[in-house]
């Protein structure tokens, strides 16, 4: 089982991705439930689909490259 935020839960397509690439998943699994909390409200904030995917790909990217939290973005509203 795949770790979910404080509020949101793991949605399906970030569970693939994050599946798909180990050193993600490692890393993801390596942060707080709040930081996996942002990514996921920051993924599931897009409002077109081409946009969520760019966000879950770079978010995987992210992970992999050890950045812990998503960037320039407010932060989770529903905390």
């Amino acid at each position: 089982m795949i770790a979910g935020g404080v509020v949101h839960g793991l949605p399906e397509d970030l569970r693939e991705a994050l599946l798909g690439r180990p050193a993600a998943l490692a890393a993801w699994e390596d942060i707080t439930p709040l930081a996996r909390n942002e990514f996921i409200c920051w993924i599931e904030s897009a409002k077109k689909i081409e946009t969520r995917h760019k966000r879950i790909e770079w978010a995987c990217s992210s992970l992999q490259d050890g950045k812990r939290r998503p960037c320039c973005w407010a932060g989770c509203t529903h905390r």
